[in-house]
């Protein structure tokens, strides 16, 4: 498998981890410091320290598993243990979980000491083929994902596919919606590839494509002016799902989850408004509720899931922007969508 070359940085498929082990040693860091979760912790950094035994110049920051722990407060610990184990501005941090590790890892590390070197080892299939490639930190507030936060590069990601042995069936899932919305947007022989294979055991090819599919994306535009807002299909109403269930549920959605329900809906805006086939529509909604279970959306909870998709950070104003697609394989950009047209898809996924 080849290693991807970004701009900035290379995402390494493989021997990951003995590259890792290289980029240390090339990179002559004066410390270097692990995030972990618990989980992370227990599953996956044994095999990372199996690999560190020429090092003693590195020390573990854990925190809580879960997006509740993607706020300012756990952030300011992260800072204070940096603080304490005597970080400066030639360490390294190395972020290895999943989403919520490399996004609030990646985030405390652009902005400790304005800035320090920052790799990300992602764990889950989630954080594999989206949140560690493209540059992205963010923290959550308010329960609003992501809406503070830095576009800084890391200086490598290290993809090995064999955290995801340890990965429950669920948590597969939600990587897979990203990758599905990889196809969708941009390519549909992908698309046509992952409804063929064994989604519930993706292989390492499937994974590096989706990650060549959004390195290609983010070189192109990396501040999100405009073709990265593709990668957008599918978040803006999964990201007020996702928020809602957050709020409410004891079990809340998975990222993927939400996702799947935003694409399910916003493929329907896109019939309506920028030309999908109902043919088209038909074969995405299928793949998608085969995959993944339906949740009860009520009518009455439309008003707080609208104000959650005011709150979008890709709206301008008050108009609320979705990507959307004109066919399995392509799409546009800054649609703007009225409450109405999104209150009718929702209504469109009710009565699924």
């Amino acid at each position: 498998m080849n290693t991807i070359q970004s701009d900035n940085y290379a995402v390494y498929f493989d021997n990951s981890l003995d590259e890792l082990v290289d980029f240390i040693k090339k990179g002559n860091y004066s410390k270097f410091f692990i995030l972990t979760d618990e989980n992370t912790g227990e599953h996956c950094l044994p095999l990372l320290t199996s690999k560190l035994t020429d090092f003693n110049n590195y020390d573990l920051i854990e925190i809580s598993s879960g997006e509740e722990s993607k706020n300012i407060d756990f952030c300011v610990g992260v800072w204070k243990m940096l603080i304490d184990f005597g970080a400066d501005r030639k360490s390294l941090m190395i972020n290895l979980g999943g989403g919520v590790i490399t996004d609030m890892g990646g985030f405390a590390a652009s902005t400790y000491k304005r800035g320090i070197d920052f790799v990300q080892v992602p764990t889950t299939l989630l954080s594999q083929v989206d949140a560690s490639v493209g540059g992205k930190t963010g923290i959550d507030v308010d329960g609003i994902k992501n809406i503070i936060g830095t576009f800084t590069m890391p200086k490598a990601v290290f993809i090995a596919h064999e955290f995801l042995q340890s990965l429950p069936p669920r948590q597969i899932l939600s990587g897979l919606a990203e990758m599905l919305k990889h196809g969708l947007i941009v390519d549909a022989g992908y698309w046509n590839k992952l409804k063929n294979s064994d989604l519930k055991n993706p292989t390492i090819e499937l994974v590096h494509r989706s990650v060549e599919i959004k390195n290609e994306i983010t070189i192109e535009d990396p501040h999100e002016k405009g073709i990265r807002k593709a990668l957008n299909f599918g978040h803006t109403i999964g990201h007020a799902v996702e928020t809602y269930s957050l709020l409410h549920d004891k079990d809340s959605l998975s990222h993927g989850e939400a996702v799947a329900i935003g694409m399910i809906c916003e493929s329907y805006l896109a019939h309506k408004k920028t030309g999908l086939s109902s043919d088209e529509l038909h074969e995405i909604v299928k793949v998608l509720t085969d995959l993944y279970p339906k949740y009860t959306i009520k009518e009455e909870s439309f008003d707080e899931l609208f104000l959650n998709m005011k709150k979008d950070k890709k709206n301008v104003g008050d108009e609320i922007n979705c990507t959307l697609l004109t066919h399995i394989g392509k799409f546009s950009i800054d649609n703007v969508c009225t409450a109405d047209e999104l209150c009718e898809s929702l209504r469109y996924y009710i009565n699924l």
